[in-house]
């Protein structure tokens, strides 16, 4: 389908069971923005604007578009829900026509049932024909001379009265299977009901055509979203919960530099002296908690903001500001490096304390080290890590008092930070690297178990990963893209 030159679309992905309300039609609600640039002028019309929601959803919701309205500029607005998985499974008719087909098999299997002991009933019958022509005779000859009927006689009579005796239940088993066909017939003529006003509501349409069309526009929407680069964020789901278990803090998380292939989950329960890290080879693994094996630090951690990134640990050093990198498979400290100036020891934590000064966050763009220093006042400060040697690439300072916020995470180059670590918390800065601006933003966030001590976001999952009082629990988030399109969608 080609949208027309002035048409604008927003597309949305939806997990879990969120509330169908429409997506924004601009990133967050700003109150106050501030730019060190001019914005960029307003794209032209002809652009696809998207909206992606990604994993962890539903599994029985399908595709729909819940609402349309008009933008300001009187361009038309859609909001759609796609979810990731495809559809055509889920969708009402294919269930119907499921549900028809499960009966047909059960009367067929009947059917069959029916036939086979038709014939083995047929075949008795057969058998005692020849009995009942003998009786029969006997019984005329015993009627036209009830003087030659002796005792003899009339025991020979009763010896093959009683030969015919099992063909008793035989004829009963006939009667109940006459039932049992007056019923199949009720089931078949029901069905024909049910197809005939199926295929009344589909039209001229074949289905099986109509469900190879979803599936084509489905995969090409998908490669499309893949292809995705970077947005801003405008939502952020109902929490998922994935597991309960820990202390009130800790952290845990999924490689996300691993290929999609390797779902393994590590697990580092609390927040200061801990040096235990359990590595799970599933999801699955880690909700049931069996399949895992044990990583023994040689430094203990400080705070939660560790990361798992291309098969090594980024965490701080528990009473320093040195940033450790831990490789899983040869198990050894690669490299570790002091952050200049950074505080530590709850110099400068986040506002449920907890030892988290330095707060370790991997995006699209790399690694990211979040931290303060006494020059910037207790002001947080965003700098780029080169993964290898730990070393500060580039820093930003923010101007955001970092006892003043409850937790951050950083996505496509942004960071974004909840005024609280508590209930009530939203999304409610965010500082944009790429421009060295930042804005106010009013970004609900519903904080489920009323303390979150972890934070992350995933860019391989598009999730956000959180340890909220001793639950393990994930969201969607909804980032805002602007693409050219060419062709067809």
């Amino acid at each position: 389908m080609r949208p027309p030159q002035d048409a604008w679309f927003s597309v949305a992905g939806r997990a879990g069971r969120e509330s169908r309300r429409p997506a924004p039609s601009r990133a967050g609600r700003g109150h106050r923005k501030h730019h060190h640039r001019q914005e960029g002028h307003r794209p032209p019309p002809l652009l696809l604007v998207l909206a992606w929601a990604t994993l962890f959803q539903s599994p029985d919701e399908g595709w729909q578009v819940y609402t349309s309205a008009q933008a300001p500029d009187g361009k038309c607005l859609c909001t759609a829900v796609i979810p990731v998985q495809g559809t055509c499974s889920r969708d009402l008719r294919s269930r119907q026509l499921r549900q028809l087909m499960e009966k047909v098999q059960n009367i067929s299997q009947s059917m069959e049932v029916l036939d086979l002991r038709t014939y083995r009933d047929l075949q008795y019958v057969r058998n005692t024909e020849s009995l009942m022509k003998g009786l029969d005779s006997r019984l005329k000859v015993a009627t036209e001379s009830q003087k030659s009927l002796n005792a003899k006689s009339f025991q020979e009579l009763k010896d093959k009265m009683t030969e015919l005796l099992p063909l008793i239940p035989v004829l009963d088993q006939y009667k109940a299977d006459t039932r049992t066909i007056v019923q199949l017939k009720e089931e078949v003529r029901n069905l024909s009901g049910s197809l005939l006003a199926i295929q009344e509501e589909m039209g001229a349409y074949d289905y099986e055509e109509l469900q190879q069309r979803v599936l084509v526009l489905e995969a090409r929407l998908h490669a499309c979203m893949q292809k995705l680069g970077c947005g801003k964020l405008t939502g952020v789901s109902n929490p998922i919960t994935i597991r309960a278990s820990g202390s009130r803090f800790g952290s845990w998380m999924t490689d996300t530099m691993a290929p999609s292939a390797d779902s393994r989950v590590w697990y580092m329960d609390g927040y200061y002296k801990g040096r235990r890290v359990l590595e799970f080879r599933t999801l699955n693994d880690f909700v049931t908690g069996q399949n895992f094996v044990q990583h023994l630090l040689p430094h203990p951690w400080a705070g939660t903001g560790h990361v798992v990134f291309n098969g090594s640990l980024y965490y701080n050093k528990y009473q320093s500001n040195v940033a450790v990198k831990y490789h899983f498979r040869s198990r050894s400290v690669l490299v570790q490096r002091s952050l200049s100036g950074a505080g530590y020891n709850n110099t400068f934590p986040y506002s449920w304390g907890g030892f988290s000064d330095i707060d370790f966050m991997v995006d699209e763009n790399g690694l990211w080290a979040v931290y303060t220093t006494n020059q910037n006042a207790g002001n947080i400060v965003v700098s780029r890590v080169d993964p290898h040697t730990l070393e500060v690439l580039r820093s930003w300072d923010t101007g955001y008092p970092k006892r003043s916020a409850g937790e951050a995470f950083m996505i496509c180059g942004t960071l974004y930070v909840t005024n609280s670590h508590l209930a009530g918390a939203k999304i409610y800065f965010a500082y944009y690297t790429n421009t060295s601006s930042y804005e106010y933003t009013d970004i609900p966030f519903h904080n489920q178990y009323s303390h979150i001590s972890m934070l992350d976001y995933n860019p391989r999952e598009r999730v956000l990963y959180t340890w909220n009082n001793g639950h393990q629990v994930l969201y969607n988030v909804t980032l805002f893209h602007v693409i050219k399109t060419s062709g067809e969608l």
